[in-house]
């Protein structure tokens, strides 16, 4: 557990942050700027290029320095003569990228974007135009619907939240019932990622009416029992949100919805973090999950298999992704810790497992990644 542990931090803190590979010198800027769909009703402002720079506007007269802060890296903003500050970055890798802006110091919210939960807190985000974005647009198909339910847990004293995808037809077929996939965030985020972020509804959607996806239900909640503070990860124990999920959250989606409860239509995926608590869990829980999915979250070697009792039996997928530029660090670095994770996908294959490895092309520990991972994902599961 501890070894597992370490290695999942050393990929969050090496990847936690997309990557820009673009440059960063004083080009010329193209000038062709759009609006970009994260921005606020009636605001102008942020705006991509078809270079993928973002360019952000915030009028702060009194300010003396202005910086626009995403992928890690901090771009200079110019004020004009009535104290509006605007400026651009370098190209960012397509997807969705969170970002902030540094004013005197202070990281604040760009107040012309909407608002997405991450890196533990409420804060600006954006999206550069993405070649395969056709695969989260917004379509003329049938559309299913995604719901905020609170449920009981005993085991934290509270009622929590958990939002529920059901695919297009839940509503009219009454005698019909679903497969469920248990759907879960990254660190620093919270049930809102998936379905705020993540597309993941406008990707089912998608998939189902190209006939590409069996419909089934998903449902996401908050992976953590305890409010995790910056360096605390290292402290993190899985049976408190395991208890939450399996004895107390699960239970009560196969009563309040029309759920196939047999172990061949229950799945588990998750991203980052979420992929590390869906291995632990799902290993620790064969007899009620078959599928398995992991997002940038490691992997499952021959050892996880020869020693998880009936794992040959029971478990119907494994699905493991990575960004490509993950790939590409991980490989520098001589994938240390964890070891190659396409190498340990293709050994569990050769013994018979139903195994796939996918790569995002050019992203990195980011949304696009995830998003294409559910994508391909959804594509395995629940199939016979």
């Amino acid at each position: 557990m501890r070894k597992q542990l370490a290695y999942f931090i050393v990929i969050l803190l090496t990847f936690s942050g997309s990557l820009c590979f673009a440059q960063t010198d004083q080009e010329a800027v193209k000038e062709d700027f759009k609006t970009a769909p994260n921005a606020q009703p009636g605001k102008e402002y942020p705006q991509v290029n078809s270079e993928g720079r973002i360019r952000t506007q915030i009028s702060a007269p009194e300010a003396d320095t202005v910086q626009l802060d995403i992928s890690a890296v901090k771009y200079n903003l110019t004020k004009d003569e009535n104290g509006v500050w605007i400026g651009e970055s370098a190209p960012q890798d397509e997807g969705f990228h969170y970002y902030q802006l540094w004013v005197d110091g202070a990281a604040v919210p760009d107040p012309n974007s909407k608002y997405y939960y991450g890196a533990m807190r409420w804060g600006s985000g954006i999206d550069i135009p993405a070649h395969d974005e056709d695969i989260f647009a917004l379509k003329d198909v049938p559309h299913g619907q995604t719901r905020e339910i609170l449920f009981p847990s005993k085991s934290t004293d509270i009622d929590r939240r958990a939002f529920v995808y059901t695919p297009p037809g839940y509503e009219k077929d009454l005698d019909k019932s679903y497969p469920v996939l248990y759907l879960q965030h990254g660190w620093g985020e919270n049930e809102f990622g998936w379905p705020n972020q993540g597309k993941a509804n406008l990707i089912m959607d998608n998939l189902i009416a190209e006939g590409k996806a069996k419909p089934f239900i998903i449902v996401m909640t908050y992976g953590m029992t305890n409010e995790v503070k910056i360096g605390g990860l290292r402290n993190f124990d899985i049976k408190p949100f395991q208890s939450v999920l399996v004895d107390e959250l699960i239970p009560y989606i196969e009563k309040h919805f029309r759920t196939l409860t047999d172990q061949p239509n229950c799945a588990m995926a998750g991203l980052s973090m979420g992929g590390f608590e869906t291995k632990l869990i799902t290993l620790a829980n064969l007899d009620t999950f078959s599928h398995i999915g992991l997002f940038s979250g490691g992997s499952i070697s021959l050892d996880d298999v020869n020693n998880t009792p009936g794992f040959k039996d029971k478990v119907k997928l494994v699905f493991v992704s990575f960004g490509g530029r993950e790939i590409d660090r991980m490989r520098e670095n001589g994938y240390s810790w964890g070891g190659n994770p396409e190498e340990a996908t293709e050994a569990i294959a050769k013994e018979g497992i139903n195994a796939h490895f996918y790569v995002s092309p050019k992203t990195a520990h980011e949304w696009q990644s995830w998003r294409r991972s559910l994508y391909e994902f959804a594509q395995l599961v629940f199939q016979n």
